[in-house]
């Protein structure tokens, strides 16, 4: 991209399970296409090491968080999530992260966007991707963010700072179906947006125990083709058009749980099986729990009282809040959803994309 400047100003952070790269909008093009270019080149993308950029070689350490003041009233910040494509040139807007969004306000009040409050501070976020918001809460002793304490998230190693994340109710159809159940492509599942548009499969549906390893899963060439199946036709039943080219829905198969939780997840992003679970993908598997008639009826572990569920992944837990109301007319909708995570600055610099390819001339 001629002209750019030669390094960028950036932010590395765990948040929640996964890790990404923090900008402030101001720092990035502010033409989407241009935008996208250079975070290829940051990303080390299109290449299935990213040996030549800051990604880790897995979607889950391939993402960017671009955060700016909010002009909504209800908001604090703005925060556009973009999925950086590993060994193919995209860059998608079509999805939220739960888990980077640990760290938006964290990086806000250190980027100075917001201010810090003692003994904790609030920040409230707009998605951009969808509209909704969030409520992220944690420790500002003395005006300062505590970067450390004894917080531990599953999936993590060691300890951090609480971060809490409260999402209010979007008013968006929980069911986008309005069904319990659907058939498709032969299978019965229950499809659900809480946050995350999400096909819900018990596992044994589709001939898998869901304990299989992530690896496992992703090397069975029938199951490949058939979760392909069901999401292309998914997405359409769901409202979200032809997905073939999008990350979402994201397809999860249920199971009973193994270690005291709710259910057992696997969960494909869309394609490869996720090593956790993320957090907008876990709110809505909960929130789906708890629709009567769904897919997880008879092989989910509800508890009798209180509104967390632990739903059980690869590499241990996710524990979520949810709380599902019906209306008069029966429909079901997420009143409640909050969860903790934790997150953690790795570096705060300059980044130097890989240099722009030459132009081509005919």
């Amino acid at each position: 991209m001629t002209g750019w400047p030669e390094g960028v100003r950036c932010t590395l952070m765990r948040g929640g399970t996964s890790k990404g790269a923090y900008f402030l909008a101001d720092d990035l093009p502010a033409d989407p296409a241009a935008r996208d270019e250079l975070l290829l080149r940051v990303m080390g993308s299109p290449d299935p090491r990213q040996i030549d950029g800051l990604g880790g070689a897995h979607p889950l350490t391939s993402k960017v968080a671009v955060v700016s003041a909010s002009a909504d009233p209800d908001a604090d910040v703005d925060y556009l999530f973009l999925q950086v494509g590993v060994d193919k040139p995209e860059v998608s807007d079509r999805q939220n992260c739960g888990n980077l969004l640990a760290g938006v306000g964290p990086f806000a009040v250190e980027r100075g966007l917001v201010a810090a409050r003692d003994p904790e501070t609030s920040v409230r976020i707009r998605m951009l991707n969808t509209g909704d918001l969030a409520v992220a809460t944690f420790p500002a002793p003395g005006g300062r963010i505590a970067v450390t304490g004894d917080t531990e998230i599953s999936g993590v190693p060691g300890t951090g700072a609480p971060v809490m994340i409260e999402f209010p109710p979007s008013g968006s159809p929980l069911l986008p179906t309005a069904n319990a159940r659907d058939v498709v492509a032969g299978t019965e599942v229950t499809c659900v947006d809480n946050g995350m548009p999400t096909v819900l499969i018990a596992a044994a549906a589709l001939k898998a125990t869901g304990y299989e390893s992530p690896e496992e899963l992703e090397a069975d060439p029938v199951l490949t083709d058939r979760l392909r199946e069901i999401r292309l036709e998914a997405g359409k039943l769901m409202g979200l058009g032809d997905v073939a080219r999008t990350t979402v829905p994201k397809l999860s198969l249920l199971a009973p749980p193994r270690d005291g939780g709710a259910v057992t997840t696997r969960t494909f992003i869309p394609v490869r099986c996720h090593t956790s679970i993320g957090v907008l993908g876990a709110a809505s598997v909960a929130a789906g729990l708890r629709v009567e008639g769904g897919a997880g009826d008879g092989l989910a572990q509800l508890p009798f009282t209180g509104e967390r569920l632990r739903i059980e992944h690869p590499t241990g837990f996710l524990d979520i809040e949810t709380r599902v109301t019906y209306d008069p007319d029966g429909r079901p909708a997420a009143s409640r959803t909050a969860v903790v995570r934790t997150a953690r600055k790795i570096f705060d610099g300059t980044v130097f994309p890989r240099p722009a390819e030459p132009a081509s001339h005919p």
